[in-house]
This record gives structure tokens, sequence and C-alpha cells, in this order.
């Protein structure tokens, strides 16, 4: 786990060094010329970050994103552009910040920097509590799987996620129908039955135990892979990285990310990611 992040950090580190000379600074100066924080997150995957009854963002996602502006003594806004918008990169001074539940993988890496890690939870494989045939990857030969849009997962069923600095990811199955779709509707599929439209859902542990809580139309049939989960930015700036990782920290270490965990999940997924 160490080396995974040292890897990691050696790699964002890198190519901050390279950007740092042309655009240093330019993020952190409108944070505190604004007294805004701009933060991007996406609203269909719960707990993390969803709509609540109200109508309003609401989700672990979204406290830890108002605990950072507290601590930096700015005010939030959220925007949820959707996904592919927030893995592109580029965001042009649209955007501040992405504590949205990204994994990094080396894709990723080449537009978007990771300053720090929040939270870790595992990818898991889900089908419907009917299915008998399903009990890993590897009986996922010929079936249909459903994933988020360009999510890490979608990358794990085409055998392409790598993780820098992690244990490689075994692929132990082959011929799968990749369904890319709005991850609620895929869980919508998977509850219809086994095999109905989808045979088995990819997704995060804690929003998997989030869907099975509040329906008895799932189980988790295995764990696929560890999954730890970054803070995402914009490349060029790394005086705006380090304030991001210092607050992110301070808020690890004074218990405030352990709380949220603890709200939203039962339990404390923050100190893993260390």
């Amino acid at each position: 786990m160490k080396r995974f992040f040292s890897s990691l950090f050696m790699l964002t580190a890198f190519s901050l060094a390279a950007s740092q000379a042309v655009f240093a600074g330019a993020t952190l100066d409108r944070v505190n010329q604004t007294k805004v924080l701009h933060d991007v997150l996406v609203n269909d995957y719960p707990p993390f970050g969803f709509i609540d009854e109200n109508n309003q963002l609401a989700g672990f996602d979204v406290d830890v994103a108002k605990a950072v502006a507290q601590r930096l003594g700015v005010k939030l806004e959220l925007a949820t552009p959707g996904w592919e918008a927030i893995v592109g990169g580029k965001w042009q001074g649209r955007w501040d910040v992405c504590i949205c539940s990204m994994t990094p993988n080396t894709e990723r890496a080449k537009v978007l920097n990771f300053p720090v890690p929040y939270y870790s939870s595992p990818a898991v494989l889900v089908v419907n509590k009917d299915d008998k045939q399903i009990h890993g990857a590897a009986d996922l030969n010929n079936k249909r799987v459903g994933v988020g849009i360009g999510s890490s997962y979608e990358n794990y069923l085409n055998k392409t996620l790598v993780i820098p600095g992690a244990k490689p990811i075994t692929f132990p199955f082959d011929h799968i129908q990749i369904v890319p779709t709005d991850e609620t509707v895929a869980f919508q599929n998977l509850a219809l039955g086994a095999g109905t439209r989808l045979d088995a859902v990819v997704s995060d542990l804690a929003t998997a135990n989030a869907r099975i809580a509040k329906s008895d139309r799932f189980r988790i049939a295995g764990e696929l892979y560890a999954e730890p989960n970054w803070v995402a930015t914009d490349k060029g700036d790394a005086q705006w990285d380090q304030t991001v990782a210092e607050t992110v920290n301070a808020l690890r270490a004074d218990g405030t990310l352990a709380n949220i965990s603890r709200h939203w999940l039962g339990e404390d997924i923050t100190q893993a990611a260390q």
C-alpha cells in the first residue's frame, strides 16, 4: 500500500514539475481572490453523491467538499457537468477541484493531477440475488455487465485498467458484453432479474452496500481489486495541489473525514487511504 502511494506521488510530482513554471499559482490565486471553491462531482453515485428528497446534492463527497471549503474559509459551489467532462481534464478555470470518488489510472494521470487520497473502498461484482451462476470475475464469460460510462470499471472489463504503482490487476475473463450506462440505470436493469437485461454490475463496495440496504434484489458476488480514491485537480498549479493535500490531510488528522464516513457509511474508510 505504501509503495502504491509513493509511486503515484512521484508520478504526480513529475507532472506538476513540468507545468509549474507556466501556470504556478493560478488556481490558488483564483480561490483566494474569489473566496469560492468550485467542486465537481457526480449526482448518481449514492452514498457519495446523489440528489436527496429535497432535490439537493448530498452524500459523502458533498460533505467532504463542504469541510474542505470551510477549512479554507471560502464558499462552496458544486457542479455536476458529467463524468466524461470531468475526467477529460483541461477545465480552463471552470472548476478548482474534483472531490468525486475518482480512482487514479495511467490515462487520467495524463490530464489530471491527484494531490491526495481521501478514502479507499474495493471494486465489487454485484449480481441479482436469484443468480446461481456468477460467483466471481472468472464467471463473467459471455455475460452482460453494466458499468458507469467512462468509469474505471469499464477499463477493468476492457482489461486496460492500470493503477500507477499498484499491484497488477488480473482479468480472469473473456468475451464480456460491456454495457456502459448511468450506474443507477444499471442497478435498475439488474433488479429486473438474473440475466433479464444484465447479468452483473461492477461497482464500489460502499455504493453496492447502499443499494443493497434499499433493495433485496442484489447480492455481492465478490471483490475484484483494491480501489483507492483521490482528490483530483486540473494540471498546472503545484501550489494549489499542495494546499489541497494539506487541507485534506488536516481533516483526516482531526477526525473530520472519519466522522463524515461514519455518518454516510457506518464505518471509517478514510484511514486506509493514507
